[in-house]
């Protein structure tokens, strides 16, 4: 199999966290996809499930600004960030994420910072692996591995991966 060699416009990086005060819990993704990218927001795909999601979990509504989306998830003591700084990744799939160029965010950092966090929630497994891969030290945090809100995700209904995402609420 050749070798994957990187092409600039595959290079993707990521945002800045969204955290308040006070988080309790932090939400990982992996790293922004083209309609995130384009738009400068996290989970910009319309029919990526993740605002939907915080709507039925904590009342921020997806159909808000979001600016207002980003503050509804402050008030509700989450942070969310990925675990990619930057990679390659051809197109907007996890799978594609060259694993050779990733460079993972500070998330050691940010726990130090912000030492009310007590759990990280991995936006799927793929936030998982590569946390697991690139982080090394961690101060005490559970972490529990969530299914993906990505609509590639197709292998279980809205309703399903809500009922696994409902530990949330009474979780961090």
């Amino acid at each position: 199999m050749p070798e994957y060699t990187p092409h600039p416009e595959h290079y993707a990086a990521g945002f800045p966290p969204i955290l308040g005060p006070n988080p309790r819990i932090l939400i990982l993704g992996t790293l922004p996809g083209a309609e995130s990218l384009k738009h400068q927001q996290y989970y910009a795909h319309p029919q990526n499930a993740f605002w939907k999601m915080l709507e039925a979990l904590f009342n921020i509504p997806a159909s808000a600004s979001y600016a207002q989306r980003c503050e509804g998830v402050k008030a509700a003591q989450l942070a969310i960030w990925d675990v990619c700084h930057s990679a390659c990744r051809p197109g907007s799939l996890d799978s594609a994420i060259s694993a050779e160029t990733v460079v993972a965010n500070d998330i050691q950092g940010l726990l130090r910072e912000n030492a009310t966090i007590k759990l990280i929630a991995f936006n799927g497994n793929t936030a998982a692996t590569l946390f697991k891969k690139h982080i090394k030290t961690l101060p005490q945090v559970e972490t529990i591995t969530l299914p993906s809100t990505s609509p590639a995700h197709a292998s279980l209904r809205f309703a399903e991966k809500l009922e696994r995402w409902q530990g949330l609420q009474s979780r961090g």
